[in-house]
């Protein structure tokens, strides 16, 4: 691939910055650097504009309702914020649904890709020699496009081959290969990034983190699949988004990264663990009933294609970029658990739904 010097965007769209991980993203820059900041979001149930509170005044932050399969609204955004950047994010990603109702994940992550491609190209194509040299596309990804891991050594890298398992993770590895495909073909200048398992604050309920903290604090059940031998890489939200705003910034059009937290466990260690915290951080919320949190475990029938292991080499994106995650699993766990107790405003908007009344003139 062509060698490029660090580039530093000026204006980055977003798309699904009221997301889990975009918004994230939009917090650290407005929070860490002088970027201008675009977020396109459809706003489905996963996105949540309350999550960017502290953003929304900020003069260098600006939103825009749309869905990704909407050219013409494309268009219309990409002509008038001038992005050169474009941090693309949004997805469907929980694995349960995509195996209920694989239709939404199709349109959202592959023909959604497509159209952002398109755009995103038409308006590349009209901009001046220097303005193209400057522009990126950075595809955000998952590590589920990689399938899973038999051998207890063994990690994904930038060139392990892909084999998904479910059809999010199918329909995220086809929207990846659009991306290369669009720098090979096209020109057009690329980039693609790899996560592990994402945990943090401001995560949807439906997620196993938050899932598990939340029905803790209410006395339900607390589902785990199969044995829950399951083994997943875990990244702190707030790790993941500097190493995006790194690649974004300083990584190599065509390259790709693989980013991961170092931090294996399985799943019925990461249950363990969050009981252990609330133990020790909320023992006054435990439920009548029961003598420790872990009472509530509860082994489910597992579901279909469940990958065994996932594992991340990060080694490239630590030599090339110098990011490496700040967060332990332990240090990351009890700062989410912690932030978990301290907004309880927030998750119970959503799990009222309330939060969806923001959505109204947007």
């Amino acid at each position: 691939m062509v060698k490029d010097a660090n580039v530093t965007p000026s204006k980055i769209l977003i798309t699904g910055g009221a997301g889990f991980i975009g918004s994230a993203v939009v917090r650290h820059l407005i929070r860490h650097t002088e970027h201008q900041v675009v977020n396109l979001d459809k706003l489905t149930y996963a996105g949540n504009l309350e999550s960017l509170a502290e953003v929304t005044d900020s003069p260098r932050y600006a939103f825009e309702h749309a869905d990704i399969t909407d050219r013409s609204a494309l268009d219309r955004i990409l002509a008038q914020h001038q992005p050169n950047a474009i941090m693309h994010l949004a997805a469907e990603s929980h694995v349960d649904r995509s195996i209920d109702g694989p239709g939404e994940f199709i349109q959202t992550n592959m023909v959604g890709t497509y159209t952002l491609l398109e755009a995103a190209r038409a308006y590349w194509g009209r901009m001046d020699d220097s303005s193209k040299a400057a522009f990126r596309f950075h595809h955000i990804s998952t590590d589920e496009v990689y399938g899973d891991l038999h051998g207890t050594d063994d990690l994904f890298t930038e060139t392990t081959p892909y084999a998904p398992s479910s059809p999010y993770s199918a329909s995220k590895a086809a929207s990846d290969h659009l991306v290369r495909a669009w720098l090979r073909t096209y020109g057009f200048p690329t980039l693609v990034t790899n996560c592990s398992n994402n945990y943090g604050p401001y995560h949807f309920p439906e997620k196993l983190i938050p899932h598990i903290i939340l029905n803790a604090l209410h006395g339900k059940p607390l589902p785990v699949y199969g044995d829950g031998q399951q083994i997943r890489d875990w990244l702190y939200v707030e790790d993941h988004a500097r190493a995006l705003v790194e690649v974004v910034t300083k990584g190599e059009v065509g390259e790709t990264y693989n980013i991961g937290g170092h931090n294996e466990q399985r799943n019925l260690t990461v249950v363990h663990t969050i009981c252990d915290l609330l133990e020790e951080l909320a023992p006054e919320r435990k439920p009548f009933g029961i003598s420790n949190y872990r009472d509530l475990i509860t082994f489910v029938k597992d579901r279909p294609g469940h990958d065994a292991r996932y594992a991340i080499d990060a080694g490239k994106i630590e030599r090339e970029l110098g990011w490496r995650p700040q967060e332990t699993f332990e240090s990351g766990m009890r700062k989410t658990v912690q932030w978990y107790l301290d907004n309880e405003q927030w998750w119970q908007r959503v799990l009222s739904g309330a939060y969806k009344l923001e959505r109204i003139g947007c």
